[in-house]
């Protein structure tokens, strides 16, 4: 085994190690724990000192940071970065680390002469600290505008980013359901829920199921029946592709309370599985319905790994 291989799996296991930790206590770490707005706009994926935001499980990661250490704010910097800023980490202050995914490639020649080009995935791990940990950064790190008025209401650019996807979307009964046969998303009216935000995320829940039909994104796991292993990746897949869709919406994800079922089957595949949360990070899932849009946001080159 690598040096390379054996950062990666220790990688893994740390990170959803983290997870279970945070599962085990009835706590999804995926639902944002902030609400701040900050100067820079509304606080959604975890972002870089530039504004750009995290993508993949950098987000899983540095959610479950912030909700471990009680994180408001939304933005995160290496020791160095600070530094250019003119600003430093608190004394005593420890970072979270992060990864980096990339593929190197190599040309090699084989015995009888013939050239060959291999790729080579691999991981980085870095560390970063939050902006609650920096003393001296400039004021707008910190700046935090009015806070939004409250009540329930449908969400223009949520109706707009939804029926783009070209989903079938039913309203009526009092279940929320994708049927993969008929390929359909059946949904209760926006007004039995208790918040449009409600509304919302269980829409992108379903529409992430939706993504997982043979002609998008052919998703499986091998599931045979409810309840099977096959069946709790793919509930894990829809729940964090609802929280990322929330996140890049710029909504709050609410937590469906029909789910709180689910969380003993997620332990169940991530203490079997330590790649399993890699898996089923919905990077893709969400890059999908993101790329059904009339302008696509820009692709990082972070993947999830």
């Amino acid at each position: 085994m690598t040096r390379s291989t054996t950062t990666r799996q220790d990688i893994y296991t740390s990170v959803t190690n983290a997870i279970i930790t945070e599962l085990e206590k009835g706590v999804r770490p995926w639902v944002k724990p902030w609400s701040a707005e900050y100067a820079e706009g509304r606080a959604a994926r975890p972002l870089r000192h530039n504004g750009v935001p995290y993508a993949g499980i950098n987000i899983l990661i540095l959610w479950t940071a912030a909700l471990a250490q009680g994180f408001g704010a939304p933005i995160w910097m290496t020791f160095r970065q600070a530094k250019e800023l003119g600003a430093h980490v608190r004394k005593g202050e420890r970072g979270s680390q992060v990864v980096y995914a990339n593929t190197l490639h190599r040309t090699e020649e084989t015995g009888d002469g013939e050239t060959i080009e291999q790729a080579i995935p691999y991981l980085k791990a870095y560390t970063v600290f939050n902006t609650e940990q920096i003393e001296g950064l400039p004021e707008h790190y910190y700046a935090k505008p009015e806070p939004k008025a409250d009540g329930p209401q449908r969400i223009a650019h949520a109706e707009a980013f939804f029926a783009q996807t070209r989903a079938q979307i039913v309203s009526g009964g009092t279940e929320a359901s994708y049927n993969v046969a008929l390929d359909q998303v059946r949904m209760p009216p926006i007004e039995v829920f208790r918040s449009a935000e409600a509304y919302y995320a269980t829409l992108a829940h379903e529409v992430t199921h939706w993504t997982r039909h043979p002609d998008r994104l052919a998703r499986d796991f091998g599931r045979k029946r409810f309840g099977d292993d096959g069946y709790a990746r793919e509930e894990l897949v829809a729940e964090l592709g609802a929280a990322f869709l929330c996140a890049d919406l710029e909504l709050e994800f609410e937590v469906r309370e029909d789910h709180a079922a689910y969380i003993g089957h997620w332990l169940q595949v991530l203490r079997s599985d330590k790649r399993a949360i890699f898996t089923a990070a919905a990077q893709r899932a969400a890059d999908y319905l993101q790329s059904l849009q009339p302008v696509a946001a820009p692709v990082t080159q972070e993947a999830a790994a």
